[in-house]
C-alpha cells in the first residue's frame, strides 16, 4: 500500500518506456528473451496494469501479478479476491504467504498452500514467499553483508548450524506449498529471510547461497518436474545483488528498490545480462 492508482499508472508507463524504448526496433528487446519480468500492483489496479502492458507487442514477456487471493473461486467470502476473477482479467501470477500477511492477518503454511492450489487451478503461477523468522547468531556473518568484497567468493558451509536451522525452517513452508500443487506446475519460491526484510542490507551472500542450495537439494524440490521450480531472493534486494547470488538463485524479488522504475530496469538488465 505504497502507491496510489495514479502513481501506479505513472510507474508502469515509465517502466515500459524504459523496457520498450523503440518497439519497432527488435534490438531493444533481447533482454526480455532470457528473463521473466513481473509487476505486482494492488488489487484495485491489476486490471489497469494488465491493460497498460497489453499495449506493447512483447507484453507476453511481462507477467502482471496480484498480491494475494482467496483459496476459493467463488462463494460467500465478502471482501476476498477470487483467483478465478484475477485470471479472467489477465493476471498471470499471484504472490502468496508474504511475511506481512502471516504476521498481520494470521496466514499459515496451510492457508498459503490452499491458495497456491487455487492459483494453479486457475492457470496462474504461485509466487510463494518463504523465509526463516529466526535470525542467525549475532556473531554469524549472515546477519549482514560483509564489508570485504572478497568474502563474496566464499560459498560458506551448507552444514553450518545457522544455515541448517534456517533451511529447516524454510523447508517446512516449501514442503507445505509444493505438496498442494501438481509436480509439473510452475512455482516460484521467493526466499526472504524475515529478519532481512526492510533491513539496510540483504542477508550475507554466503548465507543465501547455502540456504538456497539446501532447499534445491530437498526431496520436495527434487521430486518436481525439471525446470518447474524457480527460486528468487527478496529481503532488501536491489541492483548489484544478483551477480553475487547467481547461479544459486534464479532472480530477484524486489520490494522498495523497485519503486524507482530506473532501478527496476537496471536490475532487470543485470539479471538478463548475467552469464548464467
Amino acid at each position: 500500500m505504497y502507491f496510489s492508482a495514479a502513481r501506479t499508472e505513472a510507474f508502469v508507463r515509465e517502466l515500459l518506456g524504459l523496457m520498450f524504448a523503440d518497439p519497432a526496433h527488435e534490438s531493444s528487446l533481447p533482454l526480455l528473451d532470457s528473463v521473466d519480468v513481473f509487476i505486482i500492483p494492488d488489487h484495485v489496479t491489476v486490471a489497469g496494469v494488465v491493460a497498460q502492458v497489453a499495449h506493447h507487442h512483447h507484453h507476453h514477456q511481462i507477467l502482471v501479478g496480484a498480491q494475494d487471493c482467496h483459496n476459493e473461486d467463488a462463494g460467500a467470502f465478502t471482501g476476498a479476491v477470487s483467483p478465478a476473477v484475477l485470471a479472467e482479467v489477465g493476471c498471470r501470477l499471484v504472490e502468496l504467504g508474504h511475511a506481512e500477511r502471516r504476521r498481520l492477518f494470521g496466514e499459515t503454511d496451510a492457508s498459503t498452500a490452499a491458495k497456491a492450489a487455487a492459483v494453479v487451478r486457475n492457470a496462474m503461477v504461485p509466487l510463494v514467499c518463504v523465509g526463516e523468522v529466526t535470525p542467525p547468531p549475532p556473531t554469524s556473518s549472515s546477519r549482514q553483508e560483509r564489508d570485504d568484497d572478497d568474502d563474496d567468493d566464499d560459498d560458506g558451509n551448507d552444514d553450518e548450524p545457522h544455515v541448517v536451522a534456517a533451511a529447516d525452517e524454510v523447508l517446512v513452508q516449501v514442503r507445505s506449498a509444493l505438496a498442494a500443487v501438481p509436480a509439473d506446475a510452475d512455482v516460484v519460491l521467493a526466499y526472504e529471510p524475515v529478519w532481512a526484510i526492510g533491513a539496510s542490507a540483504p542477508a550475507a551472500v554466503d548465507h543465501v547461497r547455502a540456504v538456497v542450495r539446501r532447499v534445491r537439494a530437498s526431496d520436495a524440490v527434487r521430486a518436481r518436474a525439471p525446470g518447474r521450480t524457480r527460486i528468487v531472493y527478496g529481503g532488501s534486494a536491489g541492483p548489484g545483488l544478483f551477480a553475487r547470488l547467481a547461479p544459486e538463485v534464479d532472480g530477484l524479488f524486489l520490494g522498495r528498490f523497485a519503486h524507482d522504475p530506473a532501478q527496476f530496469f537496471r536490475t532487470v538488465c543485470e539479471v538478463a545480462q548475467a552469464p548464467w
